[in-house]
């Protein structure tokens, strides 16, 4: 029960602190501010410094929906538990990369930055590699979620029985920390536009595969 309550301390404190550090940084930001960046991480758009603000909202809504999902995703009593701590710590990894982007561009914002590829770290690149982490995060978690209509691995085939879905979960846990493994490999390597070619490319033929192998699963089992 500890360890619980440290987690959603945790991510209570993920989902509020890009709005803390904000609200600070308004006192120090300039009043004109980069607001819109292009394809090519050029400026396109200056606005005021009270625009920063939105990222944190954003943070603070995608948090709170989050929150709903273990309700939804609990399935039987007995498994509530373990979907919900799966979806927690998923819920972290996602505000973490709001966190992330918060504090990239609020540098940005205060060094003027015209051109994104003045910055020390590549955005394309720090995005995809998170992202990356982050479905190598969801596939070690995926093996351990019992079946329910919201998260997992979940088509009509998988769903159809429990022998199905739980056969299902470990396939997607494994193709999806292989593939999560290609992306950041993929985000080292390559910036911009090919990183995001490489990275969603590799993402699509993943679902795909994993949506064949549940198929594949239901004739077997059923």
């Amino acid at each position: 029960m500890k360890k619980k309550k440290i987690v959603y301390c945790m991510y209570y404190i993920l989902m509020f602190l890009p709005l803390v550090v904000t609200v600070i940084s308004l006192i120090f930001l300039p009043d004109r501010i980069p607001a819109h960046y292009g394809s090519e991480n050029q400026v396109t758009r200056w606005g005021s410094k009270y625009e920063t603000l939105i990222f944190p909202a954003e943070t603070m809504i995608c948090g709170a929906i989050i929150t709903a999902v273990p309700k939804s995703a609990a399935g039987k009593k007995k498994d509530a538990e373990n979907n919900e701590n799966s979806v927690l710590i998923i819920g972290i990894a996602v505000l973490l990369l709001f966190n992330l982007m918060t504090f990239y561009f609020l540098l940005a914002d205060f060094r003027q930055i015209r051109n994104l590829s003045d910055m020390p770290v590549d955005i394309t690149g720090l995005v995809f590699c998170y992202l990356g982490t982050a479905i190598i995060l969801c596939g070690i978690f995926m093996p351990k979620l019992k079946r329910n209509s919201l998260i997992g691995l979940r088509t009509k085939w998988s769903m159809k029985i429990e022998v199905t879905w739980e056969k299902s979960q470990k396939f997607g846990g494994i193709s999806f920390v292989i593939s999560g493994a290609c992306i950041v490999v993929s985000s080292l390597f390559t910036e911009g536009a090919m990183c995001v070619v490489w990275s969603l490319g590799i993402l699509v033929v993943d679902v795909i595969i994993d949506i064949i192998y549940t198929r594949i699963a239901a004739c077997k089992y059923s």
